[in-house]
């Protein structure tokens, strides 16, 4: 072993030396959490030794970070990285720098986790711009003698790394030839990648794996302060206003019919009354990748490629105007789950820390089991923490747990979800075990990968079309027409499914579109749409429950927020609603809009849409737009024809976007100090 450390490059070996001390240096501060910060009222070693797991990799991904310039300069000066002084020096000085600027932050987490019970993340600035702050700070905390440990301590590092430098400075210098060099070199870097990657799947170790439960103690164990920072800043720009929240709030309380206005403590909770005659159904949320309303057979489209789903939904209850908050995969999984829009300007709000944790309206579902089944990683844009860390009891499924083989990077095929998917359903149903699903399906997105499922789904070509009525459907290709039937083939196939297995009679399936795709023009809708730019927030939507509800077609908007309340009044269960969301079904609710935002002539733009309104903020200028979607030229600007209209419609637009804005980050479960 003396030999083998011996035979590997002296300025490698440093590299590593200084890597395993900084290693030691963030255990040290996690025992430090561990035994004298860490409050959990879980007592499983096995949940407590998860944490450990996946907080001591983020570790390892800090202290590769860090290193990794140390390392760039080692590889490439090689044995000069000793005989250089200004090599030196920069290695001195950026050792001294990472070491003092981690010590104090490690510090700060400690003294803010001691003070809120919550990790440090961008929001701390506020302390430094209020001077009461830091009173209390040098009131409450033994400043004098942090400081003067912090001094004792960069010493002793700075004797470490200075004393090892000149230790191995001393050293021979062995020169390697090319392929041994080259070998060292990719072997570190390979290394160090594998380290920073931080897991063995699809995905990369991200901030969500540490959410796998709703604990604060045992998720707080499982973070690295320093990179939950970090990540946290990506999205500084997107926040609140609690002014403009105020001052809208009258707006939003009689929009929402909230229970109790308060506009001091901002509360929009309203009671959902539950019924105990009501026999307890399961529900199964079934996602439609890229299903927008013009692409399927129910909306008009000329190819009628959907026809299970028509079939379906000529059975029950069809949604002709059900609209996303956004043009994104993660923000509808996102939004239906929380039940507030995901407006966010830099990132979805999936991948923001601060707005994962909801209070949500499927975690109230007493008495039901709870699934979320997706054929490829729950790392996928961090959605895993969006159920685990809000859902008490969430069984999440998902690649490398299915016995299906992975079908292209998006993990299993849908067919082979679908048959996953039944097996946990029926057993439930077999237990007399009421349950609650969100099944994801993915297989409509580029790269269209299907399979011939049963033996009944086959492709088609140009040959087998009408090529007039493919141009006019607005569909970009043969694979995406075709990836659009397969999806219907296996809704087909999910509903035979439950149907053999005994319980389709006692299931609602509300199957919904994520957003549309991107399509050619196509001019066969009620109104311009594609023009509008709402063809790609107007989605597929329709109720499914045979002997529960009776068909029929609703006309007036609804929203993908309004999913959960829908069927928590359904199927009689009693929730406090916290979100944006009203019940769908709800033919008395007289004042309807759904809020989305959405690109037109490369511009970003808030709009409210209603029946027979559609009002639009430019984001970028301000300007306001108001289109009469009833009138012969719905495309009209009519904004200075009907000020009155315009002015109402722009206040509860700003109510809407102001609430959401604040719920983003105040429905939290767990309130701060």
């Amino acid at each position: 072993m003396k030999s083998f450390w011996k035979n590997i490059p002296k300025y490698i070996r440093y590299v590593i030396v200084q890597a395993i001390f900084l290693y030691l240096f963030t255990l040290l501060f996690r025992l430090i959490f561990y035994v004298f910060f860490f409050k959990s009222t879980v007592q499983d070693s096995g949940i407590i030794a998860k944490a450990w797991n996946i907080g001591l990799r983020f570790d390892l991904r800090l202290t590769l970070y860090v290193m990794a310039p140390l390392l760039i300069i080692a590889l490439i000066w090689r044995n000069a990285f000793f005989t250089r002084k200004w090599i030196r020096r920069v290695t001195f000085i950026y050792l001294f720098i990472s070491y003092f600027v981690l010590l104090w932050v490690y510090i700060f987490d400690l003294g803010h986790y001691a003070y809120l019970g919550q990790r440090i993340d961008p929001s701390v600035m506020r302390f430094l711009s209020d001077g009461d702050n830091a009173t209390m700070v040098w009131e409450t905390y033994p400043l004098v003698r942090v400081v003067l440990a912090v001094g004792l301590f960069m010493w002793l590092v700075s004797l470490q790394y200075r004393r090892m430098y000149r230790r191995l400075a001393g050293e021979a210098p062995v020169y390697l030839k090319a392929g041994r060099y080259i070998t060292w070199t990719i072997s570190m870097v390979l290394l160090f990648a594998a380290g920073c990657y931080g897991n063995v799947a699809y995905f990369p170790l991200r901030w969500s794996q540490a959410m796998f439960c709703r604990d604060n103690g045992i998720i707080s164990l499982g973070l690295n302060p320093i990179l939950y920072y970090v990540s946290n800043m990506n999205g500084q720009d997107d926040t609140f206003d609690e002014k403009k929240t105020r001052e809208y709030y009258p707006t939003i309380a009689a929009y929402l019919g909230i229970d109790k206005p308060d506009a001091e403590n901002l509360n929009f909770v309203r009671e959902i009354p539950g019924s105990d005659e009501k026999k307890k159904m399961n529900v199964v949320l079934v996602m439609l990748e890229s299903t927008g309303a013009c692409v399927t057979s129910m909306y008009g489209n000329p190819m009628q490629a959907t026809p299970n789903m028509k079939a379906l939904a000529d059975s029950g209850i069809l949604f002709n105007h059900f609209y996303v908050p956004a043009i994104s995969t993660a923000r509808t999984v996102y939004g239906v789950t929380t039940g507030v829009p995901d407006i966010t300007i830099i990132q979805t709000a999936s991948r923001h820390p601060q707005m994962v944790d909801q209070r949500v309206v499927m975690d109230q579902f007493k008495g039901y089991e709870k699934y979320y089944l997706l054929g490829g990683n729950t790392n996928w844009a961090n959605i895993r923490a969006v159920f685990t860390n809000n859902v008490e009891g969430v069984k999440v499924y998902e690649e490398g747990m299915y016995s299906a083989p992975k079908a292209d990077v998006w993990g299993i095929s849908d067919y082979d979800l679908v048959n996953e998917a039944n097996k946990l359903f029926k057993d439930a149903n077999d237990r007399k075990q009421p349950f609650i699903a969100f099944l994801q399906l993915a297989d409509n997105h580029p790269p269209y990968t299907t399979t011939s499922g049963d033996g009944g789904y086959k492709k088609l070509t140009e040959k087998d079309i009408d090529m007039k009525k493919f141009r006019e459907a607005g569909f970009v290709s043969m694979d995406q027409f075709n990836a659009l039937r397969y999806e219907d083939y296996n809704v087909g196939h999910l509903i035979d499914q439950a149907r053999k297995s005994g319980y389709l009679d006692n299931t609602i399936f509300i199957m919904f579109g994520d957003h549309n795709c991107s399509l050619n023009p196509y001019h066969f809708m009620p109104i311009p749409e594609y023009e509008l730019g709402s063809g790609g927030v107007h989605a597929t939507c329709f109720i499914y429950a045979p002997g529960t509800v009776k068909p029929g077609v609703i006309n007036y908007p609804v929203s993908l927020v309004d999913v959960y309340p829908t069927m928590a009044k359904m199927v009689g269960m009693q929730v406090k609603n916290y979100t944006m969301g009203r019940d769908m079904l709800d033919s008395t609710i007289a004042n309807r809009y759904t809020l989305s935002v959405y690109a037109k002539n490369l511009m970003t733009h808030m709009a409210i849409i209603g029946d027979q309104y559609q009002y639009e903020i430019n984001m970028k200028t301000g300007a306001p737009a108001l289109y009469d979607l009833k009138s012969k030229d719905p495309l009209k600007n009519v904004v200075k024809e009907l000020p009155d209209t315009a002015k109402g419609l722009d206040k509860l637009a700003k109510a809407m976007y102001e609430s959401t804005r604040y719920m983003l980050f105040n429905n939290k479960k767990h309130s701060a100090k």
